[in-house]
């Protein structure tokens, strides 16, 4: 289950007015050009997407400000980062399907692909201007930087089954926890928060919710189902994907480390996720999820009751309980 419905109803009908509002700024905002790119930036949209980045957006202002016009650009310009972000992986990972869809590289092929993340990353930064919060948008700048060096890391670490589990959360601080912290200071800054420990507490929840999800996210490509992941069970194995799950199961089991290292047949890969999951392997990574809730749990113990805590809370926990 995602982590929205359950926050949708704690926070009330104005969290569905944002979210209607966001959707309109979003399509005016990939509608922008006419050509190619803006036509499959327009689908990518259309895709959908749990928006859970702009939501935290939303959630991390103080509540007396979730009314400020600039919380809509900055939710906006954060889901525009992620999407470009998702069509420049497709590209580097060669990926077929996203959320049960031909992706744009599959349908369009490379340049294509690339020119639409391109485009995407371009009206984010568009829609931020619009703010004129110059440290907001040097903020997005360094958040887009992290995105790239963790899917350069990624591609480092790519069949290494010694990877260390460090070295992997390293990798996913950067190329998740960074936005969902970027996302959280965002939504403080922009709502009206100054003080530098309040905005800190923001960006420490943003960071280990991000890992929480990550975490899950890897699980569930090992022990999720194509019709709720959108996506091929096994995809991080086949791409030899170092992920948390396969890497405990690694240590464990020389056919998955031969798996990860070497690639498997797709005839192959159900066997060998069944040999992660004989491992505990998946127990172990879903618990180190939870301790990442846990430190989320505990940065928001820095906030006042200025916040909405208990959606705060509840995103926390939706984003490990869940099936897609």
């Amino acid at each position: 289950m995602s982590a929205l419905p359950s926050v949708s109803s704690l926070a009330g009908p104005e969290l569905v007015d944002f979210r209607r509002r966001l959707e309109a700024r979003l399509e005016q905002a990939v509608s922008f050009a006419d050509g190619s790119s803006g036509r499959r930036g327009r689908e990518t949209l259309q895709a959908g997407g749990k928006r859970l980045r702009p939501l935290l957006v939303y959630l991390s202002s103080p509540l007396a400000g979730r009314g400020a016009p600039d919380l809509e650009r900055g939710a906006a310009a954060v889901e525009l980062v992620h999407m470009a972000s998702l069509v420049h992986d497709d590209v580097l990972d060669r990926a077929a399907l996203r959320r049960g869809l031909p992706t744009v590289w599959a349908t369009h092929g490379d340049a294509v692909a690339t020119a639409t993340g391109d485009y995407l990353f371009a009206r984010a930064f568009a829609v931020l201007a619009e703010t004129g919060n110059a440290p907001a948008s040097a903020l997005l700048a360094d958040c887009a930087l992290a995105l790239s060096r963790g899917e350069a890391l990624q591609k480092l670490q790519a069949r290494r089954p010694e990877t260390t589990p460090a070295e992997y959360l390293a990798r996913c601080t950067l190329k998740t926890g960074a936005l969902f912290a970027t996302a959280c200071v965002l939504g403080a800054r922009l709502g009206g928060a100054s003080d530098p420990g309040t905005v800190a507490a923001l960006h420490d929840y943003g960071r280990s919710l991000g890992l929480a999800f990550q975490v899950a996210d890897d699980v569930l490509d090992c022990d999720g189902t194509p019709e709720a992941t959108g996506k091929a069970l096994g995809t991080d194995l086949i791409d030899g994907t170092p992920t948390l799950p396969l890497l405990l199961a690694a240590r464990d089991d020389r056919v998955v480390a031969a798996a990860l290292r070497h690639g498997v047949r797709p005839a192959d890969v159900l066997g060998v996720l069944h040999r992660v999951g004989a491992t505990g392997a998946l127990e172990a990574a879903r618990a180190e999820a939870y301790r990442h809730v846990r430190a989320a749990e505990a940065a928001l113990e820095r906030l006042g009751d200025d916040f909405d805590l208990p959606a705060l809370g509840a995103v926390a926990h939706g984003v490990v309980n869940r099936d897609s």
